[in-house]
């Protein structure tokens, strides 16, 4: 009996380790880029606030559409603040949200308390991510059809378990060519995931981690445009699906 309990004691105590080497290394995602820390910066065109998430409210416009955005598996959100930012110049609100642990995963339903938040203010909701932030976006839309109109995935897909094919959603499937985690024949796979009108925009020469500022990512590949030309792509064709529920009756 204290062989067993000796045994118990040390497993028990493995188990600790094996969770706190978990946090600790999900709780260290790599630095954003000093251009996402710049784009973190109000001025003249856009308001920037970071509360209990990071909020893009363009200056001369009221929007009446928002977009919630879901960042990658342990990517510190502050890392997609040059393309949102981007896309809030358009004239849209976009609310970046962090997650537990850096993985949405863990924060699926946080979409929720934005939309109660600004209830009163927007008409029609977007959501996305990139990444496994974009396969929960998928998850949220899929839940809550009543709530959200438009899905935007970058670099992502909708697991076959929650999918949108018959839904009414306007979506985009947005992937780099040289994505070397989320592949083209990955995404090729997920198109019965999403509505036949779903858009699925190749970004030629982009990769998985130029969706973001956050460096180099193991197991993707080397893209062969810049990271301001990937994202300038992305934010287009984000834009165009706001846009799209801009126009809803």
């Amino acid at each position: 009996m204290r062989i067993v309990r000796r045994l118990l004691v040390a497993l028990f105590i493995l188990l600790l380790l094996a969770v706190g080497a978990f946090v600790v290394w999900a709780n260290t995602p790599p630095a954003p880029m000093p251009a996402a820390l710049q784009a973190l910066q109000s001025d003249e065109v856009v308001t920037v606030e970071s509360d209990r998430w990071i909020t893009f409210m363009p200056h001369d416009a009221l929007p009446t559409t928002g977009f919630i955005f879901y960042p990658g598996g342990r990517v510190d959100v502050r890392s997609y603040a040059p393309a949102l930012r981007a896309i809030a110049e358009m004239g849209f609100l976009v609310i970046a949200v962090p997650m537990p642990l850096n993985l949405a995963f863990f924060g699926q339903n946080n979409a929720d308390a934005v939309v109660e938040q600004y209830g009163n203010q927007i008409e029609f909701w977007a959501i996305g991510g990139h990444s496994l932030g974009g396969a929960m976006a998928a998850r949220y839309a899929h839940d809550h059809a009543e709530t959200i109109s438009g899905l935007v995935l970058w670099a992502s897909f909708a697991e076959d378990s929650y999918s949108l094919a018959g839904s009414d959603i306007a979506a985009a499937s947005l992937y780099g060519s040289l994505d070397g985690l989320a592949t083209s024949d990955d995404i090729a796979r997920s198109r019965a995931t999403l509505p036949s009108s779903a858009a699925f925009v190749e970004i030629t020469g982009g990769n998985h981690a130029q969706f973001g500022d956050y460096g180099d990512q193991a197991g993707d590949r080397p893209a062969t445009i810049s990271r301001e030309d990937q994202q300038s792509q992305a934010v287009a064709a984000t834009t165009a699906v706001l846009a799209m529920l801009d126009d809803l009756p």
